[in-house]
């Protein structure tokens, strides 16, 4: 039997996470209090570091559980695309847009809607998405017709939005909207008590997936890889 998952008020973490160190278990403290509220988050940490893990951690801890989880990464969408990806079009709006296309927004209605790398979203989009954070109602692209969804959102970056602000590449009342509450996820190399469990896992894994027997990591290689510094 494995050591079960440590409870956080009435909640329980899923089986696939893991944070035994002190820093984790008062981030999933503090995500206990917080998700239950309505208030937007920001999700701050160095790339890798399980940011979408602690936003499905939030839905799933949230009076939305029930409702839907929608994800956009912003770094990955063409500029061109993400107005559409996030607001919908309607048929015609652009070439090749022969049908409407209902937008994430609004597929999150009455859940979450996660923004992934949001330090990367386009100064043009910054403002409207400003607008519908503001006024929670929006038109699709080529639209008439003004959309209300009620979706909470929940950011996320691995960049100094602070620092954009002030450099001028990201906008600061955008940045108010959405850092309502900041949680902070620390590296690895933060919380390398958490390193040989998690190597354990990712070695169970990766036999299962190549149908091998069970692999076991020496003491040895336990210690040097909880040593490593995880760039």
């Amino acid at each position: 039997m494995g050591t079960p998952a440590p409870a956080y008020a009435d909640r329980q973490l899923p089986a696939h996470v893991i944070a035994k160190s002190p820093l984790m278990q008062a981030v999933f403290h503090d995500t206990s209090l917080i998700a239950a509220s309505e208030s937007r988050i920001l999700i701050t940490g160095e790339s890798g570091v399980g940011k979408e893990v602690l936003a499905d951690v939030i839905h799933a801890w949230s009076a939305r559980a029930a409702g839907p989880m929608v994800k956009v990464n912003c770094a990955a969408i063409p500029e061109t695309l993400l107005e559409s990806e996030l607001f919908g079009h309607e048929a015609g709006a652009f070439t090749g847009a022969q049908k409407r296309h209902v937008g994430r927004f609004e597929q999150a209605d009455g859940g979450t809607l996660f923004l992934d790398e949001i330090g990367d979203m386009p100064a043009s989009l910054q403002t409207r998405l400003l607008r519908v954070l503001a006024e929670g109602e929006f038109y699709r692209v080529g639209g008439r017709e003004l959309i209300k969804a009620d979706a909470r959102v929940v950011a996320a970056t691995h960049q100094d939005l602070d620092r954009k602000v002030a450099e001028g590449r990201f906008r600061a009342d955008l940045l108010h909207r959405l850092d309502v509450v900041r949680i902070h996820l620390p590296a690895l190399r933060e919380r390398r008590v958490d390193v040989p469990r998690l190597a354990e896992r990712f070695l169970a894994r990766a036999a299962r997936e190549l149908h091998l027997e069970p692999k076991r990591f020496s003491a040895r290689a336990l210690e040097q890889l909880a040593r490593h510094d995880w760039p």
